[in-house]
Protein backbone atom coordinates (compact mmCIF):
# COMPACT_ATOMS: atom_id res chain seq x y z
CA UNK A 1 0.00 0.00 0.00
CA UNK A 2 2.47 2.60 0.78
CA UNK A 3 4.61 1.83 -2.19
CA UNK A 4 1.16 2.08 -4.24
CA UNK A 5 0.74 5.43 -2.70
CA UNK A 6 4.27 6.81 -3.42
CA UNK A 7 4.16 5.79 -6.43
CA UNK A 8 1.26 7.59 -7.41
CA UNK A 9 1.67 10.66 -5.23
CA UNK A 10 -0.75 12.88 -7.38
CA UNK A 11 -3.82 10.64 -6.33
CA UNK A 12 -5.81 10.09 -3.62
CA UNK A 13 -7.73 6.83 -3.16
CA UNK A 14 -9.96 6.11 -0.93
CA UNK A 15 -9.41 3.25 1.82
CA UNK A 16 -12.25 0.75 -0.32
CA UNK A 17 -10.58 1.34 -3.52
CA UNK A 18 -7.29 0.32 -2.24
CA UNK A 19 -8.72 -2.80 -0.27
CA UNK A 20 -9.71 -4.23 -3.33
CA UNK A 21 -6.53 -3.08 -5.27
CA UNK A 22 -4.29 -5.52 -2.59
CA UNK A 23 -6.93 -7.97 -1.97
CA UNK A 24 -7.63 -7.65 1.51
CA UNK A 25 -10.30 -6.74 3.45
CA UNK A 26 -11.04 -2.96 4.60
CA UNK A 27 -10.34 -3.88 8.70
CA UNK A 28 -6.99 -4.95 7.27
CA UNK A 29 -6.26 -2.05 4.95
CA UNK A 30 -7.63 0.35 7.70
CA UNK A 31 -5.56 -0.66 10.11
CA UNK A 32 -2.57 -0.58 8.13
CA UNK A 33 -3.89 3.01 6.85
CA UNK A 34 -3.50 4.07 10.85
CA UNK A 35 -0.14 3.07 11.14
CA UNK A 36 1.18 4.69 8.23
CA UNK A 37 -0.77 7.95 9.09
CA UNK A 38 0.14 7.84 12.60
CA UNK A 39 4.14 7.57 11.63
CA UNK A 40 3.13 11.06 8.94
CA UNK A 41 4.09 8.82 5.99
CA UNK A 42 0.96 9.17 4.58
CA UNK A 43 -1.75 11.57 5.26
CA UNK A 44 -5.56 11.06 5.37
CA UNK A 45 -8.87 13.14 4.09
CA UNK A 46 -12.05 12.34 5.17
CA UNK A 47 -15.21 13.02 2.71
CA UNK A 48 -18.50 11.94 4.12
CA UNK A 49 -17.86 8.08 5.08
CA UNK A 50 -14.90 7.85 2.33
CA UNK A 51 -11.38 8.03 3.73
CA UNK A 52 -9.27 9.10 1.53
CA UNK A 53 -5.47 8.59 1.42
CA UNK A 54 -2.53 9.89 -0.38
CA UNK A 55 1.84 10.18 -0.01
CA UNK A 56 2.72 12.43 2.53
CA UNK A 57 5.33 14.22 -0.03
CA UNK A 58 6.28 16.97 2.63
CA UNK A 59 7.82 14.86 4.96
CA UNK A 60 11.38 14.74 5.57
CA UNK A 61 11.31 10.71 4.14
CA UNK A 62 9.39 11.54 1.07
CA UNK A 63 12.09 11.57 -1.34
CA UNK A 64 14.23 8.08 0.36
CA UNK A 65 11.17 6.67 0.34
CA UNK A 66 9.93 7.35 -3.60
CA UNK A 67 13.53 6.61 -4.48
CA UNK A 68 13.35 3.32 -3.02
CA UNK A 69 10.52 2.34 -4.14
CA UNK A 70 10.74 3.60 -7.45
CA UNK A 71 13.77 1.05 -7.41
CA UNK A 72 11.98 -1.87 -5.80
CA UNK A 73 8.20 -1.59 -7.25
CA UNK A 74 8.55 1.09 -9.74
CA UNK A 75 9.23 1.27 -13.60
CA UNK A 76 13.20 0.47 -13.02
CA UNK A 77 12.41 -2.67 -11.41
CA UNK A 78 8.99 -3.73 -13.30
CA UNK A 79 10.32 -3.11 -16.92
CA UNK A 80 13.77 -4.87 -16.23
CA UNK A 81 12.37 -8.15 -15.08
CA UNK A 82 9.38 -7.82 -18.08
CA UNK A 83 11.36 -6.45 -21.00
CA UNK A 84 15.05 -7.84 -20.60
CA UNK A 85 15.19 -11.37 -20.35
CA UNK A 86 13.27 -11.51 -23.93
CA UNK A 87 15.10 -13.25 -26.31
CA UNK A 88 16.76 -10.66 -28.93
CA UNK A 89 17.08 -7.57 -26.20
CA UNK A 90 20.61 -6.41 -25.41
CA UNK A 91 19.89 -3.56 -23.30
CA UNK A 92 16.84 -1.27 -22.44
CA UNK A 93 16.41 2.38 -20.86
CA UNK A 94 13.26 4.47 -20.03
CA UNK A 95 13.38 8.05 -21.57
CA UNK A 96 11.33 10.94 -21.03
CA UNK A 97 9.73 12.66 -18.49
CA UNK A 98 9.91 9.83 -16.12
CA UNK A 99 14.25 9.38 -16.20
CA UNK A 100 14.07 13.36 -15.99
CA UNK A 101 12.03 12.88 -12.92
CA UNK A 102 13.74 10.06 -11.74
CA UNK A 103 17.02 12.25 -12.35
CA UNK A 104 16.51 15.05 -10.18
CA UNK A 105 14.36 17.70 -13.00
CA UNK A 106 11.57 19.17 -11.31
CA UNK A 107 7.93 18.65 -12.83
CA UNK A 108 4.91 17.25 -12.24
CA UNK A 109 4.60 13.52 -11.90
CA UNK A 110 4.61 11.47 -15.18
CA UNK A 111 1.17 10.03 -16.60
CA UNK A 112 3.48 7.09 -18.93
CA UNK A 113 6.32 5.71 -19.68
CA UNK A 114 8.66 6.06 -22.09
CA UNK A 115 11.42 3.05 -23.01
CA UNK A 116 13.93 2.79 -25.24
CA UNK A 117 14.39 -1.06 -26.17
CA UNK A 118 17.75 -1.79 -27.92
CA UNK A 119 18.01 -5.28 -30.07
CA UNK A 120 15.76 -7.33 -31.95
CA UNK A 121 13.17 -8.68 -29.96
CA UNK A 122 9.93 -10.54 -31.12
CA UNK A 123 7.75 -7.36 -32.11
CA UNK A 124 4.45 -9.26 -30.18
CA UNK A 125 6.50 -10.50 -26.93
CA UNK A 126 7.53 -7.33 -26.47
CA UNK A 127 4.59 -5.73 -26.70
CA UNK A 128 2.87 -7.91 -24.43
CA UNK A 129 5.61 -7.41 -21.91
CA UNK A 130 4.57 -3.81 -22.15
CA UNK A 131 1.25 -4.58 -21.49
CA UNK A 132 1.89 -6.63 -18.78
CA UNK A 133 3.99 -3.73 -17.02
CA UNK A 134 1.03 -1.37 -17.79
CA UNK A 135 -1.08 -2.86 -15.83
CA UNK A 136 1.42 -3.67 -12.66
CA UNK A 137 2.65 0.10 -12.78
CA UNK A 138 -0.93 1.54 -13.48
CA UNK A 139 0.35 3.97 -15.85
CA UNK A 140 0.69 3.72 -19.65
CA UNK A 141 4.19 1.81 -21.58
CA UNK A 142 5.67 3.71 -24.99
CA UNK A 143 8.10 1.41 -26.48
CA UNK A 144 10.03 2.29 -28.74
CA UNK A 145 12.63 -0.47 -30.86
CA UNK A 146 16.14 0.58 -32.14
CA UNK A 147 18.70 -2.00 -33.39
CA UNK A 148 22.12 -2.43 -31.40
CA UNK A 149 23.31 -0.61 -34.59
CA UNK A 150 21.62 2.17 -34.83
CA UNK A 151 21.91 2.95 -30.76
CA UNK A 152 25.43 1.92 -30.76
CA UNK A 153 25.72 4.03 -34.31
CA UNK A 154 23.61 6.79 -34.38
CA UNK A 155 24.83 9.21 -36.62
CA UNK A 156 22.32 12.12 -37.78
CA UNK A 157 19.16 10.61 -36.04
CA UNK A 158 16.94 13.58 -34.51
CA UNK A 159 14.86 11.14 -32.17
CA UNK A 160 18.23 9.07 -30.69
CA UNK A 161 19.90 12.71 -30.72
CA UNK A 162 16.89 13.93 -28.41
CA UNK A 163 16.89 10.72 -26.52
CA UNK A 164 20.45 11.22 -25.72
CA UNK A 165 20.35 15.19 -24.79
CA UNK A 166 18.49 14.06 -21.81
CA UNK A 167 18.51 12.06 -18.87
CA UNK A 168 17.76 8.51 -19.24
CA UNK A 169 17.80 5.26 -17.20
CA UNK A 170 19.62 2.17 -17.94
CA UNK A 171 17.52 -0.89 -17.04
CA UNK A 172 18.77 -4.17 -14.88
CA UNK A 173 16.90 -7.16 -14.22
CA UNK A 174 15.93 -7.69 -10.66
CA UNK A 175 14.25 -11.20 -10.98
CA UNK A 176 13.08 -11.39 -7.90
CA UNK A 177 12.08 -14.28 -6.35
CA UNK A 178 8.44 -14.94 -4.67
CA UNK A 179 8.52 -17.61 -2.50
CA UNK A 180 4.80 -20.39 -1.83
Amino acid sequence: MLAWLYLHPQEETSLADIAARFAVSTATASREADRLVEAELVRERRYGNLRLLRANTTGRLAGPLTELFALTYGPIAVLGDLLLPLSGVTEAHIYGSWAARYSGEHGGVPNDVDVLVVGDPDEDELYEAARKAERLLDREVNVHRVSSVRWHEPGPDPFLTGVRSRPTVQLEAFERKHKG
